[in-house]
């Protein structure tokens, strides 16, 4: 199948100017790029006053636990309709890879955020096999990281110690093998369990493999906030000793470190930013590869429980509503929002559970005015209704002038971090974050738009040794994505859908054409992609 696309706005992924030129598209490749193309072919699309890149690259996703449902279409439906057509998945420590069949703790891989449950087409232990579980089986293109958390839990499970020499050993084995096998990179999630259990000298033996493999290590810090659970209450804020212990982590090496998600969580937390990035910049001038990657959100998605603290949420149903406890919790509480800079009108509810729809959308606040109730009271009534299991969105976790400020760095890769969920209300960056990045360039609040293209496809192609993705060249995969610059500044975001996307190919195949998805083409479109 030849397809010629006339007449576009070339953003090739290297960060240079547009040119406006036509592409030869042949089976799964491009096969010519230049002006006035007279190719013979099967189709011609005249893209005339339209734009054209190589397919958006989600730099941080967790996608690789939904690339294995039977029906994997519905998770990647909305970010194919913004224009994303590959994904690096498997950060946060979480990865759907990287532990042994034969490990006691599989039900616990996933921390209890994600893991092998439901309608999954099998179990994957190793890289190889989740490869070929979703090759050419899925919608969107597929690279992946090894989680430290998984490899960890497959040794361990979830006990708050130091391994043993023998699952040390096996831990690091576990996350070698996936790297043999095509893997992109290694993850750290120093927040979920049991990566929290590890100190400096463990993770430095997951850096230092990373770095003989000259792969990313992306991490979740210990803290992203001002204050946290983690450390001791008053001295340095806690986002900031989180960083001080991955500059301890990789002290004299040249390892690729990739701080994920670089937000400041709470109105408090704002202040950290430019040390934050001046610790990066140092890390680079020491011979660091420090970089770091951000969404075009200023909310992140949390559990219910997210202020409750650990001794309260050990207590029975009962013990929670003795008055003296529910005191000392409103007491705790009020402190740490205090510290945090959130309010309760800053805690959307997600979702709650089967027959509390009505909560969702509305924050604790609303809630506890319409019910006449106090803000905790509410808040602990939600909790209980959801079993402890709700979900929530809630901010700020950023400003838009940080993201505009943040957006220009050299150092800076876009992504999502979203996932679809069953039920609830969405994270809105599953819809339109990759949209806003570039009408935020368009309207002078971001980037130039040959870097914010670069940083949404070949900038990542690099950054994880993605071999012939990320750029518009004769030779490299299909992977393409058309939009309309007018409409993409014009566009108004957050509104639970995409903006000025015309039309998406993934590895040759046109499979968003306007709104129309071709959903025979995405059972197929979709390959693994091994780092090289």
């Amino acid at each position: 199948m030849r397809i010629l696309l006339k007449n576009g706005k070339i953003y090739d992924g290297t960060g240079a100017a547009p040119v406006t030129g036509d592409i030869l598209v042949e089976d799964e490749k491009i096969a010519a790029v230049g002006q006035g193309l007279e190719e013979k072919a099967d189709e011609v699309i005249d893209l005339e006053g339209l734009s054209i890149s190589s397919g958006f690259f989600d730099a941080h996703s967790h996608n690789d636990w939904f690339a294995i449902k039977k029906e994997p279409l519905k998770y990647f439906e909305p970010f194919i309709r913004q224009g994303i057509t590959s994904f690096i998945t498997g950060n946060c420590g979480l990865s759907a890879v990287g532990f042994s069949e034969k490990s006691p703790y599989v039900d616990k891989v996933g921390a209890g955020l994600f893991g092998y449950r439901g309608d999954t087409t099998g179990v994957y232990p190793t890289v190889k096999s989740f490869f070929e579980a979703v090759d050419r089986k899925n919608p969107c293109n597929e690279a992946i990281i090894v989680g430290h958390c998984t490899a960890r839990t497959s040794v361990a499970g979830w006990d708050n110690r130091p391994l043993t020499e023998d699952e040390r050993k096996e831990m690091l084995s576990l996350l070698e093998q996936g790297l043999q096998e095509g893997a992109c990179g290694l993850s750290l999630g120093m927040m979920y369990l049991p990566g929290r259990f590890a100190g400096v000298p463990e993770t430095r033996d997951v850096a230092l493999l990373a770095e003989k493999y000259n792969r990313p290590l992306t991490v979740h810090p210990r803290a992203e906030s001002a204050v946290s659970l983690d450390y001791p209450l008053l001295g340095r804020p806690h986002i900031l000793r989180a960083l001080d212990e991955l500059v301890e982590m990789s002290k004299g090496t040249h390892m690729k470190l990739q701080y994920s998600h670089a937000i400041f969580v709470g109105r408090s937390t704002f202040k950290c930013k430019d040390e934050l990035h001046a610790i990066l910049d140092k890390l680079k001038a020491e011979g660091i590869d420090a970089q770091f990657d951000i969404y075009n959100e200023t909310l992140g998605v949390s559990v219910i429980t997210v202020f409750l603290p650990n001794w309260f949420q050990a207590l029975s149903p009962k013990e929670k509503r003795k008055p003296w406890n529910q005191l000392k919790f409103t007491i705790m509480g009020a402190i740490t929002m205090k510290l945090l800079g959130f309010g309760w009108k800053d805690i959307e509810i997600a979702y709650i559970g089967p027959g509390y729809e009505k909560y969702e959308g509305k924050t604790v606040y609303q809630i506890a005015k319409e019910e006449g109730k106090s803000c905790f009271d509410t808040y602990l009534d939600l909790c209980e209704m959801s079993d402890f299991k709700g979900r929530v969105n809630m901010g700020p976790y950023s400003t838009p002038e940080i993201i505009s400020w943040q957006s220009k760095r050299d150092d800076v890769l876009y992504m999502t971090d979203a996932w679809v969920e069953e039920f609830g209300k969405q994270n809105p960056a599953i819809y339109d974050c990759f949209p806003k990045f570039i009408r935020a360039s368009l309207r002078g609040e971001g980037d130039t738009m040959p870097r914010t293209i670069r940083k949404m496809t070949g900038g990542v192609a690099d950054r994880f040794s993605i071999p012939q993705r990320g750029y518009v060249k004769p030779g490299y995969f299909a992977d393409l994505t058309v939009f309309d610059e007018a409409e993409m500044k014009a566009g108004v975001p957050d509104q639970s859908k995409p903006f000025g996307i015309k039309r998406v190919f993934i590895n040759g195949k046109q499979v968003l054409c306007g709104d129309v998805l071709d959903k025979e083409a995405l059972k197929t479109s979709g390959q693994a992609m091994r780092s090289a």
